[in-house]
C-alpha cells in the first residue's frame, strides 16, 4: 500500500526502510519483485534494511556504515568480497545467494 501510494506521485526515487522486517519469505520474494520491475521503469529505491540477504539480492549498489561513516561502497559482489566489511558488518561466514 505505502509503495502504491509513492507511486501517485511519479517519483524519480522511492526510500524503502526495512522492507523486508517482519514479513515471510513469500512476501519478501514478492516485494523483491516490485523493486525489481520498479527499477526497470527507472524509479530509483533506496533501502535501508538489516536483512543483507534479501537487499543484496536486488540492489546494484550498496553502501555499509558502520558507527554512521560511510565505509565502502559497491556492487554486492563487491562488498560481499571486503575483508573490512566483512570484519565489520558481513562476518566471515556471509556469502550472498
Amino acid at each position: 500500500v505505502e509503495i502504491a501510494r509513492a507511486l501517485a506521485t511519479s517519483p524519480a526515487f522511492i526510500l524503502l526502510d526495512e522492507p523486508f522486517s517482519g514479513i515471510d519469505p513469500i512476501v519478501v520474494g514478492e516485494l523483491q519483485g516490485v523493486v525489481a520491475r520498479l527499477r526497470d521503469r527507472g524509479i530509483g529505491i533506496v533501502i535501508t534494511d538489516h536483512n543483507v540477504q534479501e537487499t543484496l539480492r536486488i540492489t546494484d549498489r550498496a553502501y555499509i556504515l558502520a558507527e554512521g561513516t560511510l565505509i565502502r561502497k559497491g556492487t554486492p559482489a563487491e562488498l560481499a568480497a571486503d575483508p573490512q566489511v566483512r570484519q565489520v558488518y558481513l562476518g566471515e561466514r556471509f556469502r550472498l545467494h
